[in-house]
């Protein structure tokens, strides 16, 4: 190889660095969405204990509200762990613990997948909190929620006989 190669892979080589921004602001933006999921239950559970609610279905899709921001919190840390994990170096810390393997990330795919499966989730929870803030006025939007549930439960039951 030439010198003028060896510079250049040494130097392309040194370029998967610049994915440390994407990790570091990934974790950032999980500590901000898990602050902000907390504080709205804190606010909710205020207002629960006030009597300040104008009901319990406000209460719940609240409540359902931060769990979509937590699993979107749960989203970015997986991000977060395989970027570094794929481009960086093994978190060794992490691997000597033999019972934590959620964020072990091998593959490109397997950190994918990970991802696919939270935001599935993500997208199931917005679902529910979106079907407790609609009113039903006729059996027609009754069988639409009947329908939708089933198309949910579908996906996911072919989602998990797949693995």
């Amino acid at each position: 190889m030439s010198k003028l190669e060896k510079c250049f892979e040494k130097f392309l080589w040194q370029s998967r660095f610049i994915v440390l921004l994407s990790v570091i602001f990934s974790l950032i933006s999980a500590a901000a969405v898990f602050v902000v999921g907390s504080i709205d239950i804190a606010v909710l559970l205020k207002q629960a204990i006030v009597g300040e609610l104008s009901s319990s279905a406000y209460l719940v899709a609240g409540i359902i509200g931060s769990i979509d921001l937590y699993l979107i919190g749960v989203v970015l840390l997986i991000f977060s762990f395989g970027i570094y994990e794929l481009f960086i170096s093994q978190i060794d810390i992490g691997r000597s613990d033999k019972e934590v393997r959620v964020l072990e990330i091998k593959t490109l795919d397997d950190l994918k997948n990970r991802i696919i499966k939270v935001v599935i989730m993500v997208l199931v929870v917005t679902f529910f909190k979106q079907v407790l803030a609609t009113d039903y006025d006729t059996p027609l939007d009754m069988l639409y929620f009947a329908a939708s549930i089933f198309a949910i439960s579908f996906g996911v039951y072919f989602m998990h006989k797949a693995h």
